[in-house]
């Protein structure tokens, strides 16, 4: 019997560690990255509570070793993915009745694991995985992910406790359902937080899940599971199935329970999974909520006025931190004529300095890129850049992937604003600049709102408040994360709830209650304490 209105514990962002030489992190980070690296593993479906192997299977490898295998991982067939479906179905009832604080311990849990026993090890397979340095894994998968498991305890308890008013005898109150039917969480190699976010936060409501991770992210996926084991997360609460996306995805929306999607990827695949639900949308039971957060060319813009150390600073962290693999990161820059020399002298000076290698070496700032289409794509826009009277390659451009993956950070200069690489997202190592007549200030913000579909994030630098203001207002729908004197990435979960709109998605935030709220269907009960036994009103008497 539960007779008491539970508070959640405080909750703050978690500390960041620094990893400095002889600290205990960095050996501990190191040796268990060794360890992973030595020692292959595989990883099967996780379907019901249960390991279910495959007879197909694919191999994973670090993106900066591509030759070293860590292990095998299964791949699942039509009927895997029918009874990952099913065991989500069997478990929701239970799942759906049990009490929140309940659920919460769990994920609270999960937070405590990775900020203790599993540090190490989810900051390791995030290295190994999708070549990180320490710095981003540490930022991702530790410190993001327990921040998304925390506060979205703190964001669930602030929702069940909004509730409507009542009048004089009527007591009105707001019971918030889980989705009838299951929730269909498909996650992107580039974020370990995202992943598991992806399936937790809904979970965290009383839905259940069917999870496919991407394909170049299963090793540190398989960490993400085992946290969740340990924290407890029942059986069929979350199924993590790989394998073919599109039958997969197919198969998930042919069912009529489907009852929701939470999704971050390419916006060509939202679009179409949006159009197939839209094509399936008379066998389901209820109106599916499709969430999704997808592409984006971010910009920086910087104000005659603006500092132009910070710019250049901004333009290097945003534009080449995880090589620019981040749906955040900055790839199309607009600097004044009066500044634009001597802010670029700064950022070729300083990329001078930037190391490229793989990321058990702490020294490099660069890494590889994930794979080798991803290698393709960026490498053929550059060459394309090379052989353009449009544009001059003033940093960067030289690439190799006979070991791993790499591309130099690569700065092109456009004489073009509506250039290739100023409106398609590269999703590589590969910044844009454009230079503007600075009395075309108001203009050139014109320019940064209409040149691209997306609308994720973008930056303003400048000293002048004046200016900031008019960009403030000029750039209002061009990013649902907008920074000012700063770079264009590293939101903060509970700081800066992050999305955007346009192609870039549905901008329902993560990282706030926003995000949750879409996991929930809302009752409204009115219970009237003393009922009326009469149906005449006043105005029928004589």
């Amino acid at each position: 019997m539960n007779n008491s209105f539970t508070q959640v514990p405080h909750i703050q962002n978690e500390p960041v560690k620094s990893y400095a030489p002889n600290s205990k992190e960095k050996e501990e980070v190191l040796a268990t990255y060794k360890a992973m690296y030595k020692n292959t593993i595989h990883v099967p479906l996780y379907i019901g509570g249960q390991d279910i192997d495959s007879a197909n299977k694919a191999s994973m490898h670090p993106p900066h070793d591509h030759k070293h295998t860590l292990g095998t991982y299964a791949l699942a067939d039509k009927g895997q993915v029918q009874e990952a479906i099913e065991k989500a179905l069997q478990a929701k009832e239970k799942w759906a009745a049990m009490p929140f604080e309940q659920r919460a311990s769990i994920f609270l849990k999960a937070a405590d694991l990775i900020a203790g026993p599993y540090r190490a090890k989810i900051n390791a397979a995030t290295m190994l995985a999708q070549s990180k340095t320490i710095h981003q894994a540490e930022i991702d998968a530790a410190c993001e992910f327990i921040d998304f498991l925390r506060f979205n305890v703190q964001f669930a308890q602030e929702i069940y406790a909004e509730q409507p008013l009542s009048d004089k005898g009527i007591w009105n109150r707001l019971s918030y359902r889980p989705l009838e039917g299951f929730i269909y969480a498909i996650s992107p190699f580039n974020f370990t937080a995202i992943a598991g976010n992806l399936s937790a936060a809904p979970a965290l409501m009383g839905n259940t899940i069917v999870w496919k991770p991407s394909d170049h992210q299963i090793f540190s996926a398989k960490i993400i599971l085992d946290v969740f084991r340990e924290a407890g997360v029942p059986d069929g609460v979350i199924n993590m199935v790989m394998g073919d996306p599109e039958m997969i995805t197919h198969t998930v929306l042919e069912s009529p329970d489907f009852s929701g999607i939470h999704f971050t990827g390419s916006t060509f695949v939202f679009k179409e999974i949006w159009k197939q639900i839209g094509e399936n949308i008379h066998r389901y039971k209820t109106y599916p909520r499709i969430v999704g957060e997808t592409g984006g060319k971010d910009f920086i813009i910087a104000h005659p006025s603006a500092n132009t150390d910070e710019v250049a600073a901004g333009i290097i962290r945003g534009a080449f931190e995880f090589q620019g693999q981040k749906c955040s990161a900055a790839s199309r820059v607009y600097l004044p004529k009066s500044i634009a020399n001597t802010t670029l002298d700064k950022v070729k000076a300083e990329l001078e300095t930037v190391k490229m290698g793989s990321p058990e070496d702490f020294s490099n700032f660069v890494t590889s890129v994930i794979h080798q289409g991803a290698f393709d794509r960026v490498t053929a826009a550059i060459d394309a850049a090379k052989a353009s009277d449009e544009v001059t390659v003033i940093a960067g451009g030289n690439y190799d992937a006979s070991e791993g993956y790499f591309i130099e950070p690569t700065v092109l200069l456009t004489t073009n604003p509506n250039y290739d690489t100023m409106q398609r997202e590269l999703f590589g190592p590969v910044v844009t600049v454009y230079v503007y007549e600075d009395a075309e200030w108001e203009s050139t913000l014109e320019l940064v709102d209409n040149t691209s579909e997306y609308a994720l994030t973008g930056a303003v630098f400048a000293q002048d408040r004046y200016a900031l203001e008019t960009a403030s207002k000029a750039l209002e729908n061009a990013a649902g994360n907008f920074y000012i004197n700063d770079k264009p990435t590293g939101a903060v979960v509970g700081q800066q709830p992050f999305g955007g709109a346009r192609a870039s998605g549905t901008n329902d935030k993560a990282g706030s209650k926003l995000n949750l709220l879409r996991w929930t269907s809302p009752r409204l009960i009115k219970e009237t304490l003393v009922p009326t036994k009469d149906y005449r009103y006043p105005f029928l008497g004589n």
